[in-house]
C-alpha cells in the first residue's frame, strides 16, 4: 500500500477547503488547522448570540475532508433564505447543537467529524476568543475581521501589520503535536491577512513550525485580493509571513496558468487581478519555486486545481 503523508495545512476560508478535497485522494494522514478569527456572516451572529467560537471555516473544512453522500454535504451547505435563519447555513447550526451536547467546543468539532466520517482531523488554532486586528500604513486601526477588507479599501493604505486580542493567545496544544510530527506544513491558499496570517499569531505557533522537520510549503494564491493584497506579488505575500513570525519557507508553489479572458476582465472590475512572481527573487530568498498551471473555475470563480495541487505537495514530500 502507497504511504501516507503525515500533512498539517494550515488556513481558513475557501481557499484551504479547496486544497483538502485534493489532498484526501492521497493521505487520511491529514490536520487542518483553522483559524477562529471570523465575525461575519452567520459564524459572526453565532459567535455573537451564543458565544461560542466561529464556525464556519471549520464545517466548510470538515466538509471537505467528509466521506459523506452528496444530500448530505447539500444539506450542511444549505443556507436559509427568510426568516429569522437568513444567511444562516445548516452547518453551522449543526456544529452549534453539537457545542450545546458536547463539553468543549474542539470536543464538537471530533463529534462532528465522526459523524461525517472524516478522512483526517480538524482543529482549530486556539479555542480562545479572540479578535482580529488590523494596522494601515497611514495608522488606521481595524477591529474585527470582517470590517477589515472594506476599511481597508476606503482607506486606500497598504495593511501594515494584523494582531490578535487579547494577546498572548494560547494554542491548541494537539495543533503543535501534530504539527513537530508532519512531513509537510501547508500554509495557504486562502485570505493572506485573515485567513492564513491569523494562524501564525496563536503562541508557539510559527515556533513549532521551525522546529518541526516537515518541509514547509506556501500555496500562493492565483489572484490578488481587494481589500487585502492589491497589488501584491508572491513576493509580498512571502514578506508579509515573514513580517508575522513565520521564519522559513523550503518551496512556494506559484500558478503559471493564464486566467480566461472573461473572468480576467470581470476581476479586474473588482479590482484583483492575477498574482506576478519573480522567481529569481524569491529563490534569492533560499525558497525554490514549484510553477505549474492551476487554474480552474468553480461556480464562476477562479479555483486552484485540487487535484493537481495536492499532487504537487504530495510530489514534494517523496
Amino acid at each position: 500500500m502507497r504511504k501516507q503523508p503525515r500533512i498539517v495545512a494550515i488556513g481558513g476560508g475557501t481557499g484551504l477547503s479547496t486544497m483538502l478535497r485534493g489532498l484526501k485522494l492521497f493521505t487520511t494522514n491529514i490536520t487542518a488547522v483553522v483559524t477562529v478569527a471570523d465575525d461575519g456572516g452567520g459564524s459572526g451572529i453565532l459567535r455573537e448570540d451564543l458565544g461560542i467560537l466561529p464556525p464556519g471555516d471549520i464545517r466548510n473544512c470538515i466538509l471537505a475532508l467528509a466521506n459523506t453522500e452528496p444530500t448530505m454535504e447539500q444539506l450542511l451547505q444549505y443556507r436559509f433564505t427568510e426568516g429569522m435563519l437568513k444567511g444562516q447555513s445548516f452547518g453551522n447550526l449543526f456544529l452549534a447543537a453539537m457545542i450545546g451536547i458536547s463539553n468543549s467546543f474542539e470536543e464538537a468539532v471530533k463529534r462532528m467529524s465522526e459523524v461525517l466520517a472524516v478522512s483526517g482531523k480538524v482543529l482549530p488554532v486556539t479555542v480562545e476568543d479572540v479578535r482580529l486586528i488590523a494596522e494601515l500604513e497611514n495608522g488606521t486601526i481595524i477591529k474585527g475581521e470582517s470590517k477589515i477588507p472594506e476599511i481597508q479599501q476606503k482607506e486606500n493604505s497598504r495593511i501594515k501589520r494584523i494582531y490578535l486580542e487579547p494577546s498572548p493567545a494560547a494554542p491548541f496544544e494537539e495543533v503543535l503535536v501534530d504539527i513537530l510530527n508532519a512531513e509537510a506544513i501547508v500554509l495557504g491558499p486562502g485570505s493572506l491577512y485573515t485567513s492564513v496570517i491569523p494562524n501564525l499569531l496563536v503562541d508557539g505557533i510559527c515556533d513549532a513550525i521551525e522546529t518541526s522537520k516537515a518541509i514547509k510549503i506556501y500555496v500562493c494564491n492565483i489572484m490578488t485580493q481587494p481589500g487585502e493584497t492589491l497589488g501584491y506579488t508572491a513576493t509580498d505575500h512571502i514578506k508579509a509571513l515573514f513580517d508575522h513570525g513565520l521564519k522559513s519557507l523550503d518551496y512556494v508553489i506559484v500558478n503559471k496558468g493564464e486566467i480566461p479572458e472573461e473572468y480576467r476582465q470581470r476581476y479586474i472590475r473588482d479590482l484583483s487581478e492575477p498574482v506576478k512572481y519573480d522567481k529569481e527573487e524569491i529563490e534569492k530568498m533560499g525558497i525554490k519555486v514549484v510553477e505549474e498551471d492551476l487554474v480552474t473555475v468553480k461556480q464562476e470563480y477562479i479555483r486552484h486545481d485540487e487535484q493537481k495541487l495536492a499532487e504537487i505537495i504530495v510530489d514534494l514530500i517523496s
